[in-house]
């Protein structure tokens, strides 16, 4: 007898798993684990929400003008090559849907974003894994890894979960040498705390075969509401508009975003404040033992000696009320990622670090 099974590849995806939020027994918890802003989303933001209660009763926009419109305006781009999505994610799967699916391959870089692969293999492509040069995006071997099925190239830059990223020339390089049918992703979800970087947003509107997607769950707070964004060239958005569901976003996320992209002053803070606390928690971390990549994110990779090191100390700190994130799951198995926090925050992981550190000699 025949029996109901899903589409090959779909079983092989292993479920996503979030930063954990709570601990067994442990009360007023500190989150690191989701590279969440400490501060939240902006007070306009917020604002922007309460005032959207009363239309809840009303469908969303299903083009996303205004949003799109308050993007183009404020990071100088096209609003006619803008697409929005339930975050990044969406844009993502979106592509995967569009460009992917049986006898095709989509590359990824081994310490990558896990919805690369969740994404394409829902679309029934084949995931190709390409090794990073001690945690770095590599381009040579992402080129030596392109045939005639490659479709989709993913890269994060700036990196989740390794923090790091590459310069321009080496993405235009990457870009120049990809095959004609193949489509290059640069996943700017952090690029916002990089000073002065587009997320390479120039480089799609000189190309043809580049995307970039961005979100508004990270710089701007509104993880809670899953907004994200993509920008691409017209051939690109005309085709992921047709997979793109009417109705989306609501319209307390749309509404709640716009307000956020306009609200610079709040961005601004909120980027000067992680870089100098990120900068205080590496050189910290680095004095009891445990060094981090150059970190260009709003979190840092603490290296250990080995996976059982590295789970001692995440089960040190739950007991001391602090969650970060294992990144086994990345190939990273003796490594820590650690949200920048508030500095109360930083101050307290450092130091409960330090503490499992003396301890452990």
């Amino acid at each position: 007898m025949a029996q109901i099974e899903p589409k090959p590849g779909i079983m092989e995806i292993a479920l996503y798993e979030g930063g954990k939020a709570t601990v067994e027994g442990v009360s007023n918890v500190v989150k690191l684990s989701s590279n969440e802003n400490p501060y939240g989303p902006s007070p306009a933001a917020q604002e922007a929400v309460r005032r959207t209660v009363h239309e809840l009763h009303r469908y969303p926009s299903t083009d996303h003008a205004a949003l799109r419109q308050a993007i183009a305006e404020m990071h100088g781009l096209d609003a006619a090559r803008i697409i929005c999505g339930v975050g990044s994610d969406e844009v993502i799967h979106f592509l995967c849907q569009a460009y992917a699916g049986p006898g095709t391959e989509v590359i990824h870089t081994e310490h990558g974003f896990a919805m690369y692969r969740i994404s394409t293999l829902a679309a029934g492509g084949t995931p190709v894994e390409v090794p990073e040069r001690e945690r770095v995006t590599d381009v040579d071997p992402i080129l030596n890894a392109c045939n005639e099925n490659t479709r989709l190239v993913f890269i994060a830059n700036p990196n989740n979960p390794t923090g790091t990223m590459i310069g321009l020339a080496e993405i235009e390089r990457l870009a120049e040498g990809l095959p004609p049918q193949c489509l290059l992703v640069l996943d700017g979800a952090y690029a916002e705390y990089v000073e002065g970087y587009d997320g390479g947003a120039r480089l799609v509107e000189m190309r043809d075969n580049v995307v970039m997607t961005r979100t508004f769950s990270k710089l701007y707070g509104l993880g809670g509401l899953r907004v994200g964004w993509g920008y691409a060239p017209k051939h690109v958005i005309d085709v992921l508009n047709r997979v793109r569901g009417p109705f989306n976003l609501s319209s307390t996320a749309l509404a709640a975003a716009e307000a956020a992209v306009r609200d610079t002053a709040y961005v601004e803070k909120c980027r000067d404040d992680n870089t100098r606390l990120r900068a205080w928690l590496s050189e910290a971390l680095a004095e009891h033992g445990v060094p981090c990549d150059t970190s260009t994110a709003n979190f840092v990779l603490a290296r250990f000696g080995s996976r059982e090191e590295a789970e001692a100390c995440d089960a040190y700190l739950q007991t001391q009320g602090l969650i970060v994130r294992r990144v086994a799951g990345y190939n990273l198995p003796n490594c820590l990622r650690i949200t920048v926090g508030d500095e109360a925050s930083c101050r307290r992981v450092a130091y409960c670090v330090g503490q499992f550190k003396a301890g452990a000699r």
